[in-house]
């Protein structure tokens, strides 16, 4: 760990600063929406469309950089985030921010392509998984820390735009005077979606749900607490504690993970998110209690992204793993993509309990799915199932990809140290 900080500390600084600009505006958004008068249904808009754009993103990006070459294309998308942040604020109408969204996933997706890709070359074998655990940490504190600055200025100026911009901007510096520009690459074809169904359906309806849960909490998390008066502090401290919950878990889970069925581990922490949604609901009103369900909720939702991953790669052969990752995440986005919209329609029914209401329905839909899989078929035995790798959802294919290597390296070394 300490030999991949010594030679990444540039880039894992950058990406701090960027996922800390990334974070802030999510929540602030939403606590603007607010005070500008947009609708549910217009907010969920909004955070619908920086899925969207995520998904085009991580599809186009890796062709932009071929063309133009790592160094331009983040150049130019750095640009582009930090001038959509300053836009935001001069520009409150519900179609500009939902055009701006898009453009901030998009940018994003491409950022995080090019970002891990460089973390990638500087990697070796040896220390490909530290990496990705390193870069994985780093951006959940990003969003994590994003939370605190909520705090230091009134969201109903401007000041809170100006700082993810100038974060944003400052971010590239040490990235791009510290790396040179990787080879191209090529990435891998997507395997059918029909194929990687029948290859494991509980794998592919489980990130389905759970790309609608990941957009529910990170596109309409402050959209709630608005809606449901909390105060700037209350919404700042419920959403970093989501994503609290989700690094302090993920490890965990993780090294759970490699010992028992994961199926069983995967229906126990989608009944225990589901469980803790259904409580949310039921406190109506207690903070502390929120918090408590919110640290479930997040350190159930963030560690079963990799966890399903994990869980397809056992029925898959080595060769296929990097195939199948790009339709597990094309599955997930079209999740990401429907979660603040069908949030939004559950709020509208019931209030603002409708966010958890949603949360828990897909989660627990996610453990019965999956109790009912286990009757269907046999689980792979411990010892030859293939190796947890830490990846969030926020993820772009590069690391996705990364996580398979990960795990067909550890597999490759237990088959060589089978007597």
């Amino acid at each position: 760990m300490f030999q991949v900080l010594a030679s990444s500390w540039a880039l894992l600084l950058g990406m701090l600063l960027l996922m800390v600009g990334n974070g802030i505006q999510g929540t602030l958004l939403g606590i603007r929406g607010g005070i500008e008068g947009f609708s549910t249904f217009e907010m969920s808009i909004v955070m619908s469309a920086y899925f969207a754009g995520f998904l085009g993103g991580s599809r186009l990006a890796p062709e932009l950089i071929r063309r133009v070459g790592h160094i331009r294309v983040f150049a130019a998308l750095a640009s582009l985030i930090s001038a959509v942040l300053i836009l935001y604020p001069t520009l409150a109408d519900p179609v500009a921010w939902t055009v701006g969204r898009v453009l901030m996933g998009f940018c994003f997706s491409g950022v995080y392509v090019t970002a891990e890709s460089w973390l990638n070359n500087a990697a070796t074998n040896e220390t490909r998984g530290q990496a990705l655990s390193l870069y994985m940490i780093v951006q959940m504190a990003g969003i994590v820390s994003a939370q605190g600055l909520l705090l230091t200025a009134d969201p109903a100026g401007f000041v809170l735009f100006i700082i993810p911009s100038v974060l944003v901007s400052i971010a590239f510096a040490p990235i791009l005077l510290s790396v040179s520009p990787t080879p191209a690459f090529e990435t891998t074809k997507p395997m059918s979606l029909r194929h990687l169904i029948r290859i494991s359906p509980t794998g592919a309806v489980g990130i389905f749900l759970l790309g609608g849960v990941y957009s529910a909490l990170f596109g309409m998390a402050s959209v709630y607490g608005t809606t449901a008066d909390l105060s700037v502090a209350q919404i700042s401290g419920f959403i970093a504690t989501i994503y609290l919950g989700g690094l302090l878990l993920q490890f965990p889970i993780g090294w759970l993970s490699d010992r028992i069925d994961r199926r069983t581990l995967i229906l126990a922490a989608a009944a225990t998110g589901g469980a803790a949604a259904g409580a949310a609901m039921a406190v109506n009103g207690g903070f502390g209690a929120l918090l408590v369900a919110a640290f479930l909720i997040g350190g159930m939702s963030n560690p079963l992204y990799a966890l399903l991953i994990a869980y397809t790669n056992d029925y898959l052969e080595p060769d296929d793993m990097a195939a199948a990752s790009g339709g597990l995440m094309f599955i997930n986005g079209v999740g990401a993509i429907l979660g603040p919209l069908v949030t939004a329609w559950v709020m509208g029914l019931i209030g603002p309990e409708g966010f958890f209401l949603f949360i828990a329905i897909l989660m627990l839909s996610l453990a019965v799915f999956t109790g009912y899989r286990m009757t269907q078929r046999a689980a792979v035995p411990v010892d030859e199932t293939a190796s947890y790798a830490p990846v969030l959802p926020t993820a772009s294919p590069v690391a996705v990809e990364v996580a398979q290597e990960v795990a067909i390296e550890a597999a490759h070394e237990e088959e060589a140290a089978a007597p």
